[in-house]
């Protein structure tokens, strides 16, 4: 983990990997994911976090920063995105085809970005 002073003028945020891709996440504001196997309201919690920047101390993981720092975000509502269309059509021929689809996406919300309290262990060395 490397820590470094930092002054970009922004609030914390953090980059997490979600649903295949990295996403810049800063709270209280919501995101679109692939589809999530979660209800409307459930909470839960990101845990592939890349990078954390909180009161001007940037934290990059090696790859992932290990248990500590907690996002908990809120499943908002289930939607589906834009359509895509696909058009096919062979020359000189009348075929024509038209098909297309729509992603379904899950809108989370979230709520904090914060660091876990290190718990402290003691370590015993025998001589």
């Amino acid at each position: 983990m490397v820590i470094k002073e930092i002054n970009d003028g922004i609030g914390s945020y953090a980059i997490v990997k979600a649903s295949g891709r990295q996403l810049w996440v800063e709270e209280n504001r919501f995101y679109d994911l692939n589809n999530l196997a979660l209800c409307v309201g459930d909470k839960f919690t990101l845990n592939k976090i890349l990078l954390v920047s909180e009161n001007k101390v940037l934290s990059i993981g090696k790859p992932f920063l290990e248990g500590q720092y907690v996002i908990e975000a809120t499943v908002i509502r289930h939607l589906s995105g834009s359509k895509t269309r696909v058009y096919k059509m062979r020359p000189k021929k009348k075929t024509r085809k038209t098909f297309g689809s729509r992603q379904k996406l899950t809108r989370i919300f979230i709520n904090t970005i914060s660091c876990m309290p290190i718990s402290t262990t003691l370590c015993h060395i025998n001589k």
